[in-house]
């Protein structure tokens, strides 16, 4: 079990090193376009449809990470207020909230993803994309969102700690 916790978290960690790589690529397509204007040529028509995909992916891809590191955005002002029963109360129900939420995203997202394959629909850009590329990270991310929530749900951690302690980061070990 070992072996699957630790594979699965280096899982997040390649998506979220994909997410910074996919972002760091935004930003040289960017200023590879705008050099290329600024020269008097014509850039590339792909820059622009490439670069909101990449929006798209980017913060997807990340995702899973943020949620497992607690650096999403998050409200905690009324959970930190109660104790005892009524804040474990509080707990269980936001992060099955959250659990129901990206389960619904995913299978939306697989459906979605699956009716572009059969339909063979593209978005008219600037280049032609086949629709499902969109909605491709759409239902395996969200279970992945799904499945860190659900981590809280089952009381492996909890996203309502003290914020120093999470600023250290989880090792496979520590899971």
């Amino acid at each position: 079990m070992k072996t699957v916790a630790a594979g699965y978290y280096y899982l997040l960690v390649a998506l979220a090193a994909i997410a910074g790589a996919t972002i760091a690529l935004a930003f040289v397509l960017i200023v590879v376009d705008v050099g290329i204007r600024a020269a008097g040529r014509q850039p590339p028509a792909y820059t622009s449809a490439v670069v909101e995909l990449i929006l798209l992916y980017f913060t997807l891809l990340a995702a899973p990470y943020l949620v497992r590191r607690k650096a999403h955005v998050f409200v905690n002002v009324l959970i930190l207020r109660l104790t005892g029963r009524a804040r474990w109360t509080m707990e269980k129900i936001a992060y099955s909230v959250c659990v129901a939420t990206a389960l619904t995203f995913a299978y939306v997202g697989f459906g979605l993803m699956i009716e572009g394959i059969q339909s063979g629909s593209f978005e008219d850009r600037s280049i032609d994309v086949p629709l499902w590329v969109a909605y491709a990270p759409l239902g395996p991310i969200f279970l992945l969102v799904a499945i860190e929530f659900g981590r809280y749900l089952i009381g492996i951690d909890s996203l309502y700690v003290d914020r120093v302690k999470v600023d250290r980061v989880k090792t496979p070990d520590g899971l």
